[in-house]
């Protein structure tokens, strides 16, 4: 896979396959994990039940990744864009998941499985999902720095 930017003058001209395979990958892993949410059933918010909660907050990550891609593939954002939605992506799982303020710590995550290899497959399932966020806003970020280059 090439990693040297399009050699277009467009702000995605940054933008290389690795990135946008991070955001991919982001994006199902993400899919995966509120996925859990429902088969687990904790943590669950609208529109699975009535309730407004930090899960149907969550979800606006779809829309934006959706933006994110259309913007970028149409060359009207780059690497500032990503860099923004996977450093605030990175910053909200690790706090919500594995911070001293956790509203769904790891146990929530593991616990609620009768067999603990699905517990344990969950949560190596959000660890995944932290380190590819927070890999994607990193790399997002230096690829930004070669934009102001």
């Amino acid at each position: 896979m090439d990693d040297q930017p399009r050699a277009t003058t467009d702000r995605s001209s940054t933008l290389t396959p690795r990135a946008y395979l991070l955001f991919a990958v982001a994006t199902l892993l993400g899919l995966a994990h509120h996925l859990d949410h429902v088969i687990r059933g904790n943590h669950v918010g609208w529109p699975i039940t009535p309730d407004v909660n930090p899960f149907t907050y969550s979800l606006a990550i779809y829309p934006l990744v959706v933006l994110g891609f259309t913007l970028s593939l149409t060359g009207r954002a780059g690497a500032r864009y990503w860099t923004v939605v996977m450093t605030l992506g990175a910053g909200m799982l690790v706090f919500f998941h594995l911070s001293p303020w956790a509203v769904e710590p790891p146990t929530d995550v593991v616990l609620p499985y009768a067999t603990p290899a699905f517990g344990y497959l969950a949560f190596g399932i959000l660890l995944a999902l932290i380190f590819v966020v927070a890999a994607g806003a990193l790399y997002s970020f230096r690829l930004w720095g070669r934009e102001l280059a």
